[in-house]
């Protein structure tokens, strides 16, 4: 058993918030770079001061935590508290509201949207990935029949993407989830978009190059994640990754 301290969150948290917002990942760049829209990549190559874009979103945290490891102290609390340092120390927007109806600004971004998958070993990958509104109100969910198959699941992403495109911030990032439940296809979708590299099964890796083909004039990528699922659906989920494609990654130490 491997022990962390919840401080250790709370500054892994703080500097990846930052550093997410401030800079892309090297192959959201080279993806932007083969784009080729010269404006969106003057503004990336000369960043690093300021966020990237004046959304810094909510902040979506993904933890993957070894089945070996113990963290001491609240997580939750350790990851709000990261989050209000970033906000604090970065000069970032106050964007999370306490209640969706009475919108009272809770002035320091908390709280964070906590993921957590448990994986075999001792270590703990925390990711921390901004989310603007522009993008995340373009996902959407479909509980698709297994009748509408293939076909259904191909016409319900290239329709969404086209509906996403005026209002999410192009070229963008389409990440979709298929299988599990209604929250679990949503939840994949989001972790697709993250995704590096082709999906590792062909016929996905196939499917994603078909996709990407009919979007390549609004979009730098398809990623898709599948999951098994109910005999009786087919849930699909779409979400949207804007040009500015923030997040950052951490393995404490």
């Amino acid at each position: 058993m491997r022990e962390y301290a919840a401080s250790q969150l709370t500054d892994a948290v703080a500097r990846l918030y930052v550093d997410a917002c401030l800079h892309l990942p090297e192959h959201v760049k080279e993806k932007l770079y083969a784009f080729g829209n010269p404006y969106i990549i003057e503004n990336f190559e000369k960043n690093g001061i300021i966020p990237l874009c004046q959304d810094t979103g909510l902040a979506a945290v993904y933890l993957e935590i070894g089945q070996d490891a113990h963290i001491t102290g609240s997580i939750p609390e350790a990851i709000d508290e990261g989050v209000r340092r970033a906000v604090k120390n970065g000069y970032l927007r106050s964007s999370i509201v306490a209640d969706p109806i009475r919108r009272t600004n809770t002035g320091d971004n908390t709280p964070a949207f906590v993921y957590t998958d448990i994986v075999p070993g001792d270590a703990v990958k925390v990711t921390v990935a901004p989310r603007g509104f522009g993008c995340e109100n373009k996902a959407r969910v479909a509980m698709l029949a297994p009748a509408d198959g293939l076909e259904g699941v191909k016409q319900f992403v290239l329709e969404t993407a086209r509906l996403a495109v005026p209002d999410a911030c192009p070229p963008v990032m389409i990440g979709v989830g298929l299988g599990g439940n209604f929250d679990r296809a949503a939840y994949l979708s989001k972790k697709a978009v993250l995704r590096v590299g082709a999906n590792p099964d062909p016929f996905y890796a196939a499917l994603e190059q078909e996709l990407f083909d009919e979007v390549k004039k609004f979009a730098i990528g398809v990623n898709i994640a599948q999951a098994p699922t109910h005999i009786a659906g087919l849930p699909c989920a779409v979400s949207i990754g804007c040009h500015s494609l923030r997040y950052a990654s951490e393995v404490l130490s």
